[in-house]
């Protein structure tokens, strides 16, 4: 804050008006730590520079046509946007026309919602014009001005309402949620990539549920944005496998909620990283699908399979909105594996433990993935099942941490190298197998993880190899 006041009085002296703005205002009326902190001034980008210079900041021209100037100085960056205005066409997110040199007034009406259309001074004065303070302090999301308006400029508006409604726990205002819905196809011409994003953060922030909500009620889980290969744009569905969940009835014996509000339960008990966000969003998505949905003999809704089928289908819905093809395979092996848990006896817990490491190339990627799965199981249990049974899932995590530290899963956990088996053996597919089958032995308790027992175990191997080469002859 205190470099912020720098290049704030550093403008100033310069004769140009200059003002904290936006989130960072918002964050610092709620009494919070600003992340990032915004100026507006009505200096132009080539005085921004100028003065930058003289002050010994590096600065760096990001965007000459909508004004802006990041600024470098101390450990940060911060962005000096020049006063505009601006007028929108055709594209659903990007202004057709940008004016420079306008006054404050008109900078703050061209932002999208009231809490982020406030500036601050040097001297801790806000200057409010469009009511922002009284929406913060009533929770409430409204946009600057009218809001099919602000829809019609900037289709990704849409979005960050909800993304703001997630971050703060706040409610639309109800002329701002009716115009969402009555412009949802001003969605068609934003790029998947953006429309991921603010999806992203909306799944990761403290109040997803609230997000998502309005997501549903609004239509933007239904809506289609684009995506461009070689040229040529394409209709991208967003989230519309989603939708069904809403009031999807569950079996009462073991669920309190419907499969959505269950779904969003599920997101908001587990911690917020993308990776874990994604699974719990997804691993009921294919409940109530036909040849999943079911009606069990009491005339209960039954959803047998929905794990892999469900786990299919986030494969195709994440690698339809590109996200990065990691986290799409983790995502898809958390949801194929969230449902069925052995019991808290070690021989099942041994065998689900050598099932699942099949699907991994080390340890340490198997080790994170059993986290992140216990993470994703837990939650699941906890959002609204009638036997969550958490003393259940606690030992069967404490036998298998238990097993983790003393049972070899993958070849570099054993004691001996492939490089000594190469020695005795010779080099090729034959090192693999035999160290496949050192595996199964210790695993099956037919043999110690100790290099003295496996350089044994070689040995007896080599001497079977040549009494098998003497009957040849």
């Amino acid at each position: 804050m205190e470099t912020a006041r720098k290049i704030m009085k550093a403008l100033e002296a310069a004769g140009y008006e200059v003002y904290i703005v936006g989130g960072a205002v918002r964050d610092i009326v709620r009494g919070s730590q600003p992340v990032d902190i915004d100026l507006t001034t009505s200096a132009i980008p080539e005085e921004i520079v100028a003065i930058s210079a003289r002050q010994g900041w590096r600065a760096i021209t990001v965007g000459a046509a909508f004004g802006v100037v990041i600024i470098v100085a101390g450990d940060h960056n911060y962005e000096v946007a020049t006063f505009r205005s601006e007028r929108y066409g055709t594209d659903s997110h990007r202004p057709e026309t940008v004016e420079l040199g306008v006054s404050l007034a008109e900078d703050l009406a061209r932002r999208d919602f009231t809490i982020n259309a406030m500036a601050m001074g040097t001297d801790g004065r806000i200057i409010d014009l469009f009511g922002g303070q009284e929406d913060l302090a009533a929770g409430i999301i409204r946009t600057v001005g009218n809001p099919h308006e602000r829809f019609a400029e900037d289709g990704l508006r849409m979005f960050r309402a909800a993304r703001f409604a997630a971050r703060l726990g706040f409610n639309l205002e109800s002329g701002t949620m009716a115009a969402i819905s009555a412009n949802l196809g001003r969605v068609s011409g934003l790029s998947v990539e953006r429309v991921r994003t603010e999806i992203e953060k909306t799944l990761i922030a403290d109040f997803s549920s609230q997000g998502f909500g309005v997501l549903l009620k609004t239509g933007l889980l239904g809506a289609k944005c684009q995506a461009k290969e070689q040229g040529k744009a394409y209709a991208v569905p967003i989230l519309p496998e989603l939708e069904h969940l809403s009031g999807l009835p569950q079996n009462p014996k073991y669920h309190l909620y419907d499969a959505w509000r269950h779904t969003l339960a599920t997101v908001e008990l587990i911690p917020p990283e993308a990776v874990l966000r994604w699974s719990a969003l997804l691993h009921d998505v294919a409940k109530g699908w036909p040849g999943v949905r079911t009606m069990n003999r009491e005339g209960q809704p039954s959803d047998p399979g929905h794990d892999k089928a469900g786990a299919k289908a986030a494969a195709a819905i994440l690698a339809r909105l590109r996200v990065e093809r990691q986290m799409v395979e983790r995502v898809e092996w958390l949801i194929r594996n969230h449902l069925v848990f052995p019991e808290a006896e070690r021989k099942a817990v041994l065998r689900w433990l050598k099932r699942l490491a099949g699907d991994f190339k080390n340890c340490s990627q198997f080790n994170a993935a059993l986290v992140q799965l216990f993470t994703l199981h837990q939650a699941d249990r906890l959002a609204g099942h009638t036997q969550s049974d958490m003393a259940g899932l606690k030992a069967v995590r404490e036998i298998a941490s238990e097993i983790l530290l003393e049972v070899p899963f993958f070849p570099a956990q054993l004691r001996l190298s492939g490089q000594e088996i190469a020695a005795k053996i010779g080099g090729g597919p034959g090192v693999g197998r035999f160290q496949q089958n050192l595996l199964e032995r210790i695993q099956a308790g037919r043999l110690n993880n100790t290099h003295a027992a496996l350089t044994a175990a070689l040995d007896a191997r080599v001497r079977r190899m040549f009494i098998k080469q003497q009957e040849c002859f």
